[in-house]
């Protein structure tokens, strides 16, 4: 049963999926009062809590405190309430890399009862639109580098009607916060209910139209109290820094949520390549990061180069399968172990992962705290340790697609199915086999890409690799590996013997590649996933 709503437009709460096809939720132990903002609890009541003059929020080059975010954030929510006329449920779009100002713009939009949905600068006017569509977006909150393609996107757009400029640098110079910055400092939020919807965080799918995954404000908070408290044991004195996008649920919850809650500090960088990442950590003495492997392993190149990023306490991965070869060489230079996780937008965020005290190398490590994850075949039966099957997992947050007829693809006996393949050893351990869609099927024999980029991975000769499955008429498929060489390394039919002849050694032969193309680069998302789909694309054509 649902609790009570403070929203006075329902759309959100009128289009959750019936109660039929909602997964089952795992709730014990996170007890959050009926009426919870998180917009609040992670500013206001941090401020109570005598975290005032410690620093929240660092980006551009600017400091901020609790006392200033909580300040900022209020006056924000009055312009929105008096000015714009934001009502408890409307959805509130927000454009921006990240940096301090898309953070407050969040967090004030919550803390006056509306919907928001972070959106990515990459987001071109016809991807905008399809979300705008989806999710029935009057206002927009824009950084005012960034308003070209949204007001293209609104130009033929029959919701979108309003967009509001705000100031991503440091300078307050832009319509939003000019008004802002004459409203009062204390703003008295909207009482939201524990089950009011306060997030639409919209899947990075690789094919066609978006979802829009619908997240309460206790899920917000369930994501801190469970994975960031028992896993990361986050405190006041950590820094993070790292390089998901916080439109992504993975940023928000690692640059955002996580160290809000707990009194820490989040720095925050709009372009997050590895190189600036490396600076970000030096300077400020990071301690937690949130990024991909392929970062990871420049970060390694980096130590061997001098940089010292020995405040790094807590190296965590997930958005691609951590390689084992990138794992032991970050244990060989720090002597920390680096925690791999599995997390999906329609969770929220990680529910496998390693710990401190039990991790190891290619193996994505046993439930969060409060999840349940079994292995099962397309019958929903368990299948046999040992073996892959699909991945189904239940806990305190789950899927609920916005009005989205894949709700019923999704959940399944109250289990969410994830797409992932995944095997579970004697121990109780979690492998990760392959996204579903990436198995390759070779003479019958099922290939996982990724175990075959790890044994490429190993050579000295690969800078970066993606496998995919190509068409063939006598196998059906076979494994195909575009791989980025290492410098000085010549693109010749030695080096694809070689390396070929090194994977045969490393893993069973019949996985081997028998298709090896040399390329200049991996197509990547923003988040640093290597987009499988277009080598597919590459590989069929």
């Amino acid at each position: 049963m649902l609790g009570p709503s403070a929203h006075l437009d329902t759309f959100t709460r009128d289009n959750l999926p019936p109660p039929g096809q909602w997964p089952e939720f795992l709730l014990e132990g996170f007890d959050y009062p009926e009426y919870i903002n998180a917009g609040v609890e992670l500013t206001d009541r941090m401020v109570e809590q005598g975290f005032g003059d410690h620093t929240a929020l660092i980006g551009n080059g600017r400091h901020r405190t609790y006392k200033e975010l909580s300040d900022w954030t209020s006056r924000i929510a009055h312009a929105l309430v008096e000015d714009y006329g934001v009502k408890p449920g409307n959805r509130v779009l927000i454009r921006s890399a990240n940096n301090p100002a898309m953070v407050a713009c969040w967090l004030a939009a919550t803390k006056a009862g509306a919907v928001v949905v972070n959106t990515m600068p990459m987001l071109r006017p016809g991807e905008l639109a399809k979300i705008v569509d989806k999710a029935e977006i009057a206002l927009a909150l824009c950084d005012t580098r960034l308003m070209d393609d949204l007001v293209a996107c609104a130009k033929s757009s029959r919701f979108l009607k309003k967009i509001i400029g705000f100031d991503g640098t440091v300078n307050h110079d832009a319509e939003l916060d000019r008004i802002a910055l004459n409203k009062p400092v204390r703003f008295e939020a909207v009482k939201t209910g524990r089950d009011d919807v306060a997030l639409l965080g919209f899947t990075s799918g690789t094919t066609g139209e978006p979802k829009a995954t619908m997240h309460f404000h206790r899920d917000i908070l369930i994501i801190a109290d469970g994975y960031a408290k028992e896993v990361l044991n986050v405190t006041p004195a950590d820094i993070f820094v790292g390089s998901p996008p916080l439109a992504f649920t993975f940023g928000l919850g690692g640059l955002a949520v996580f160290p809000l809650r707990f009194g820490a500090a989040a720095t925050l960088l709009e372009n997050a390549s590895p190189p600036n990442m490396i600076d970000i950590i030096q300077t400020y003495k990071a301690t937690v990061c949130f990024t991909a492997p392929t970062a990871y392993r420049a970060m390694l190149a980096a130590m061997d180069k001098g940089a010292d990023l020995s405040s790094l306490r807590a190296a965590v991965s997930a958005g691609e399968t951590l390689p084992a070869p990138i794992y032991e060489g970050w244990m060989a230079k720090t002597g920390k172990p680096m925690l791999d996780g599995i997390g999906a937008t329609e969770l929220l965020h990680i529910f496998i992962t390693n710990r401190f005290a039990d991790c190891r190398p290619a193996c994505t490590g046993k439930p969060v705290t409060g999840y349940e994850t079994r292995i099962v075949d397309e019958a929903m039966n368990d299948v046999p340790r040992g073996t892959v099957g699909r991945l189904a997992v239940r806990g305190p947050t789950g899927c609920r697609y916005l009005a989205d007829e894949r709700q019923k693809k999704y959940v399944r006996d109250g289990w969410n199915l994830t797409g992932d393949s995944f095997w579970q050893d004697e121990n109780g351990y979690f492998h990760f086999a392959a996204r579903n869609d990436d198995m390759i099927i070779s003479s019958g024999y099922n290939i996982a890409g990724p175990e075959v980029e790890a044994a490429l991975l190993s050579h000295p000769d690969v800078a970066e690799c993606g496998v995919v499955g190509a068409p063939d008429e006598e196998r059906g498929q076979i494994v195909q590996a575009h791989v980025v060489l290492a410098q000085g390394v010549a693109r010749s039919d030695d080096t694809i013997k070689r390396l070929q002849d090194h994977v045969k050694a490393t893993i069973a032969p019949y996985k081997y590649p028998r298709s090896i193309v040399f390329i200049d680069a991996l197509p990547k998302t923003q988040t640093g996933k290597i987009q499988r789909f277009r080598l597919k694309q590459g590989a069929e054509s």
